[in-house]
């Protein structure tokens, strides 16, 4: 059980970010608002007030944020993106809960009847969706947003890029010290500080060692953080000369360290396979990979859907390497299924909160699942229109910006979008494996879709100006230097 230190946190962070947005530029203190509470604030404690979604480590932050820019200091956060495509997808995203809720209006009941007598027991039972879960889950939706909406704003520029990464390297280099501690000692600092373990104890454990978690959701959560550490490190090394480059490249070198470390395969491979395209590829090619990482990563699940992924020769492959990782794949991959059975009884709207969408014992109401994919979860809870709304605007940023720099030349791109759009890719392959879709993950995505559209907004003033050169359209012909030229 969390303690009293663990909500006075809760309490007190809107205020810690108020020091920020008034002690710090801008950009600074928007990412700081947001990357601190999800490093520092503790998981699993919330106030859970009546009608408003449940307020934790996630969203007070972006609640605090926004309101300071809007109300504080009289910032503009837009609402809407400005492709049509965005509008289509933010839509989805947040009304898309409205035909969920009221296709869930009827309660789950788990019965069993006594064999002897015809009597029927009612054993447990899950409540149907209405209108207060209705607000909620509206409320919820747009708050998981904010974060996204502020950084398209504020953070798509060079100077907020560049902090979005700086950010994430002083986070890594901060956070390796508990982590160490842990990996040494035992995961035992959220005990320490609040009073309470946060997930299962077994699972920290691995290789004859343990897994840091300090403050986070789970060990892979922290390790998938220290990849993202290990990526920003590189792009800013590459980025800087001299006495900077040598520093963020000695950085890198001891977060990878720290991320091994950590004992995930996964964030390790990611780490493995994308280092080098931070220090060595071209922005435009960097960006080429993130948009098909990214592709990949949305149409697994339909391909997943359609039994048209090889399970079984991926496990044996895995048997091959490791048996111990097979079995935790093994595990996944049988809870996949399940889910996905019980998620093809409502394929397009889902089966909403309250864990409707998890495979329950017809009898005792017992949860038979586990589900580990951010993707499964939100196919489960809101269907194919919300799984392709998430999904969706993760993917636009990326394939706005690869649209947007195929034309320019390299010294053209900036230095940090690249790197930015390869951590968001990372982190939608991931979720395929588990569920790390958290509120740095959309100052990413926003980061990228508002250089993507600051691309676009030049290009037209650009082609504005050009037009203006060239003299107005007149009957078919435009003007240039006084004479008339056929179009």
């Amino acid at each position: 059980m969390p303690n009293a230190l663990a909500y006075l946190m809760l309490m007190i962070w809107p205020a810690v970010c108020v020091v920020l947005f008034l002690r710090l530029p801008l950009e600074r203190a928007i990412v700081w608002a947001i990357l601190g509470g999800y490093l520092v604030l503790p998981q699993r404690t919330e106030f859970d007030l009546p009608l408003v979604p449940a307020m934790d480590k996630y969203s007070i932050p972006s609640i605090s944020a926004f309101v300071i820019c809007v109300l504080m200091l009289r910032r503009r956060v837009p609402l809407w993106p400005r492709s049509g495509i965005g509008r289509v997808l933010t839509l989805m995203f947040v009304l898309g809960a409205i035909p969920t809720v009221l296709t869930n209006g009827d309660a789950m009941v788990f019965t069993s009847i006594q064999s002897s007598d015809p009597i029927t027991f009612v054993n447990d039972r899950l409540p149907g969706l209405g209108l207060r879960d209705l607000f909620s889950v509206l409320s919820q939706q747009m708050i998981v947003l904010l974060p996204f909406l502020i950084a398209r704003e504020y953070l798509s520029s060079d100077t907020g890029m560049r902090e979005v990464l700086l950010a994430l390297v002083v986070g890594g280099l901060v956070y390796s010290v508990p982590s160490l501690i842990e990996i040494r000692l035992s995961p035992q600092i959220n005990v320490w500080v609040y009073g309470f373990f946060q997930h299962d104890f077994e699972q920290m454990m691995r290789g004859g060692g343990f897994r840091p978690i300090v403050f986070l959701r789970h060990g892979l959560w922290l390790a998938f953080f220290m990849m993202t550490a290990v990526l920003a490190a590189g792009a800013m090394a590459r980025t800087l000369d001299g006495k900077q480059r040598l520093r963020f490249g000695l950085a890198m070198i001891y977060l990878f360290g720290v991320l091994y470390l950590c004992k995930s395969l996964a964030s390790l491979l990611y780490g493995i396979a994308f280092a080098p395209v931070v220090l060595l590829a071209s922005p435009r090619w960097q960006i080429r990979l993130a948009i098909l990482v990214a592709i990949v990563a949305v149409i697994y699940p339909m391909l997943r859907n359609a039994g048209m992924i090889p399970t079984e020769a991926i496990l044996e492959q895995a048997r091959s390497i490791n048996p111990e990782r097979a079995q935790s794949l093994a595990f996944r991959l049988d809870n996949e299924e399940l889910l996905l059975e019980r998620a093809a009884q409502k394929p397009w709207f889902g089966w909403g909160g309250w864990g409707r969408n998890l495979v329950h014992d017809h009898e005792t109401g017992e949860i038979l699942t586990i589900p580990d994919g951010r993707w499964i979860i939100a196919f489960g809870a809101f269907g194919w229109v919300g799984y392709l709304a998430e999904m969706g605007l993760l993917a636009l940023p990326l394939l706005l910006v690869g649209q947007r720099v195929h034309p320019m030349h390299e010294r053209e791109i900036s230095p940090y979008v690249a790197p930015i759009a390869i951590i968001l890719a990372a982190n939608m392959i991931d979720m395929l494996l588990n569920a790390t879709l958290v509120p740095y993950t959309w100052l990413c995505a926003g980061a990228v879709l508002g250089y993507g559209e600051r691309l676009h907004r030049d290009g037209l003033a650009e082609g504005a100006r050009d037009r203006f050169r060239d003299g107005p359209v007149i009957g078919g012909r435009r003007a240039r230097n006084g004479r008339k030229t056929i179009l």
